[in-house]
């Protein structure tokens, strides 16, 4: 990339859940519910929340992009595969699902230096837990960032007004 010009997040590129790339380009005109998750976390329930909201309104223009991270307390050690399969059974997970990411530290994934480069919270810009929330609206602007205790119904109004 260029010096000086404006990163937006349809220039990254992350791993699907089977390690093939995937360039958020393809996102482009969708409103994007940014996660990262565990599956042995304490608000690991909130993928029913997630998958609520993303059957009301995958139809109207939301994805939720998951991102399982073994940062907090090795609450996904899983492989993705095992990571998958837990979502899908216990949860019923539909929404995209990616590759185990790092959300802070020298790994992190580029995309969240982005994310959190443009919405740092109050408390700082590293990610304090898993199932931090980053909503993108239609054009890639990062909206708004919601903490780990934010369930997902609590943000369902502005995900409507954003569709």
């Amino acid at each position: 990339m260029k010096v000086g010009i404006k990163m937006s997040i349809y220039d990254f590129k992350v791993k699907n859940i089977n390690g093939e790339d995937v360039n958020l380009s393809e996102y482009k005109g969708k409103t994007l519910l940014i996660v990262n998750t565990a599956t042995g976390c304490g608000f690991t329930p909130q993928y029913d929340g997630l998958q609520d909201l993303y059957e009301k309104y995958q139809d109207k223009g939301l994805e939720i992009l998951d991102f399982p991270c073994n940062q907090f307390g090795n609450q996904a050690p899983g492989s993705e595969e095992e990571i998958v399969d837990f979502c899908q059974s216990r949860y019923g997970v539909t929404f995209p699902q990616f590759a185990k990411i790092e959300v802070n530290g020298a790994n992190e994934e580029p995309l969240y230096s982005f994310l959190k480069k443009q919405k740092g919270g109050f408390l700082g810009s590293n990610i304090k837990w898993n199932f931090t929330k980053f909503l993108v609206d239609k054009n890639g602007n990062v909206i708004e960032r919601f903490a780990p205790t934010t369930e997902p119904q609590k943000i369902e109004g502005i995900i409507k007004e954003l569709l």
